[in-house]
């Protein structure tokens, strides 16, 4: 059996895990929501704004930085995508959204790789982030408790965004019914191309984020994009709060199971969604009925 201390420990780990996943899959959540486009770049924009801190990081020596030039770069990227492409979709088949979206994928991961080889690369921890801490008897890495604080902190800011602002009001009701959102005179193609922009920055942003903790390659996304989709299908398609739980669950069954057989970890977390399909189709949070 496990000891204590190694259960708390990836007790906290899942946690860690399963708030960035809800980062990341808050955005992917929010464009299907909104525009009914499942983005399959969402894994690739992860990629891009991990490699985009990188560099910046690089440059700089300042992960602050990083964590602002990675958002602002997806963001950019994910308006670029927006209006040049994804708008001319939205009223396509959802097999040609699928196809396209995959498609640009696969060439923004195959620019990552052009631009900086198939090695893998490490980004260091930043020198406030150094160090361990002591909880009781556990002994943990400080930058692993930061990111946790700072992957809380952003959903937070989402969150307040989404439910307390005007433009929250807009993407949500874009959500229930975006005709009618159009009806009203609110200019729903200006709200779309800001809600992808958002979308991509959340991927980008987490990206950043979780390059101290893991090695960065070019087909790092394929494996977030797949755990993405498994949160949102668990949470909910379209709802925010339903990211957040999916993401958790999703983090801790990966975290927990690892402890007794790191094989079984995608076993698990596939088990637990087709548990969710079977009882619960729309997703512990989601509303029946929705597409």
């Amino acid at each position: 059996m496990p000891s204590m201390s190694l259960f708390l420990s990836q007790l906290f780990n899942g946690l860690a895990t399963g708030l960035l996943l809800a980062l990341i899959s808050t955005g992917l959540t929010i464009i299907y929501g909104t525009l009914g486009v499942v983005n399959f770049a969402h894994g690739a924009l992860f990629v891009v704004g991990a490699y985009a801190g990188f560099t910046a990081y690089g440059m700089t020596d300042s992960f602050v930085i990083a964590i602002v030039a990675g958002a602002l770069v997806t963001l950019f990227v994910g308006l670029v995508i927006e209006r040049g492409l994804m708008r001319l979709y939205y009223g396509r088949p959802p097999e040609d959204q699928i196809l396209v979206t995959f498609g640009i994928g696969i060439i923004l991961i195959e620019a990552v790789r052009a631009i900086y080889g198939g090695i893998s690369q490490s980004v260091p921890t930043p020198a406030w982030g150094q160090g361990i801490v002591h909880i009781g008897s556990l002994v943990y890495p400080l930058y692993r408790l930061q990111a946790l604080a700072i992957a809380a902190g952003t959903l937070g800011v989402l969150y307040f965004i989404l439910y307390r602002t005007s433009l929250g009001l807009i993407v949500r009701a874009g959500i229930e019914d975006s005709q009618m959102v159009n009806v009203l005179g609110i200019n729903v193609k200006r709200t779309f191309l800001l809600v992808f922009g958002i979308g991509a920055m959340a991927a980008g942003y987490a990206g950043v984020i979780d390059s101290p903790i893991v090695t960065l390659a070019p087909d790092m996304g394929h494996r977030i994009l797949v755990d993405s989709f498994v949160v949102v299908v668990i949470g909910g398609v379209g709802s925010f709060p339903g990211a957040i739980i999916g993401g958790i669950i999703a983090g801790e069954i990966l975290s927990l199971t690892s402890m007794f057989d790191p094989a079984y970890s995608d076993v698990m977390l596939f088990v637990v969604m087709a548990l969710v399909l079977i009882f619960r189709p729309q997703g512990l949070m989601g509303q029946e009925g929705r597409e």
